[in-house]
């Protein structure tokens, strides 16, 4: 819910399966009911909430993967390319379960659960 629903329109157009919370749940719902929720549809949730990583600290779980913007530019027109390449660049992290912390200069791959060889 801290991102703009037009991230949607800019991944579907790159070829991505995007939803927006607001279409699936309710806004004032806890990041919990989100992050089951993506566990189970085997969603990325796309962020720049830092609380997901909390959930997955505690729970030592391997999914849902997220994708966290830590930039204070988190429009579509100005991080959205970065965003496409960091999807793109990895896929197979995300598939597998991870949180990729992106910024304008690139990004920064956490394997699941935390403190996993």
């Amino acid at each position: 819910m801290n991102l703009s629903p037009q991230w949607c329109e800019r991944l579907q157009r790159a070829g991505f399966e995007a939803l927006h919370w607001s279409s699936i749940g309710a806004a004032n719902a806890p990041d919990e009911l989100l992050f089951v929720w993506a566990a189970g549809h085997r969603a990325v949730i796309l962020t720049q909430d830092l609380g997901f990583a909390g959930i997955h600290a505690r729970a030592r779980s391997t999914g849902p993967s997220i994708v966290q913007i830590r930039s204070e530019e988190v429009a579509p027109a100005i991080i959205g390319d970065v965003i496409v390449r960091v999807l793109n660049e990895h896929r197979q992290a995300l598939s597998d379960g991870a949180i990729v912390s992106v910024d304008l200069k690139g990004a920064r791959v956490r394997r699941l659960p935390f403190g996993r060889p």
